[in-house]
């Protein structure tokens, strides 16, 4: 396993536990006391926990997870949530639309690899940086301020190029969806951005695994009324997703 993915499992089991021991972890990661110890130390610099003796303990602050350390969780589910995502765009839709995201970028590799005729719009940068080789792709990509969390292009130089688009179809990961809070993310900017580019198609479709259902982080990005469809897996609040299609959205489970 890649020290990279070992930092996402950790941050995960931090996430549900509150601590980690050095013992669990070498026995779940397959990982040496020695690597398991050198992960922790570079999570700790980062201020992403605390180490303490024999493991580990959360950050007392909640931290924005980096996006190099997401890629790994709850992986299977994105998957099959962008699989699901790509049925969407079929031969009537021309245009699309991909928000930042580990789901969203699981996507823009399902569209990539159909090799079909599709103007793509983005502010990632990772997502720009897989599409720029496909040739069948008319890549756009948005300027503006680099966020090294996401690898998003956000703010006013982002929101501007966003203004004169129109698109058939937005696909948008969220850091947080519920039926009275919205869809949210962790960021004041990257929200308005986002919300640029909700606006750029009449159908905007929400990609987020069961964890994020019944969430709210800081910024708000839209209200649920602006939301035509959720797509996500089996994990997410059965009770939350019920909510979710009370309010009209359409809500699809992988």
């Amino acid at each position: 396993m890649r020290q990279q993915e070992r930092l996402g499992l950790i941050l995960d089991r931090l996430a549900q536990h509150g601590s980690v021991s050095v013992l669990d972890l070498t026995t779940d990661l397959q990982a040496s006391a020695a690597s398991i110890r050198r992960d922790l130390q570079a999570l700790e610099e980062q201020q992403l926990l605390k180490r303490t003796h024999g493991g580990a303990v959360s950050a007392e602050v909640i931290y924005e997870l980096p996006m190099r350390y997401r890629a790994g969780r709850h992986q299977q589910e994105k998957l099959r949530i962008a699989q699901a995502a790509g049925r969407l765009v079929t031969e009537s839709v021309h245009s699309v639309g991909l928000g930042g995201g580990t789901t969203t970028t699981e996507l823009a590799r399902v569209l990539g690899a159909a090799g079909r005729s599709l103007k793509i719009v983005t502010n990632a940068l990772n997502i720009a940086g897989d599409l720029s080789v496909r040739s069948a792709i008319d890549l756009v990509v948005t300027g503006g301020s680099v966020r090294p969390e996401s690898y998003e292009l956000v703010g006013p130089i982002a929101d501007r190029a966003l203004s004169g688009i129109n698109l058939d179809l937005v696909f948008l990961g969220v850091d947080g969806i519920e039926a009275t809070g919205g869809i949210s993310t962790h960021d004041e900017v990257e929200a308005q951005t986002d919300h640029c580019l909700m606006r750029t198609a009449a159908r905007v479709v929400v990609l987020a695994d069961g964890s994020k259902v019944g969430k709210r982080a800081f910024s708000r990005i839209a209200v649920i009324d602006e939301v035509a469809m959720l797509i996500t897996d089996a994990g997410a609040d059965p009770v939350e997703l019920d909510r979710l299609r009370a309010t009209g959205i359409e809500v699809t489970t992988v």
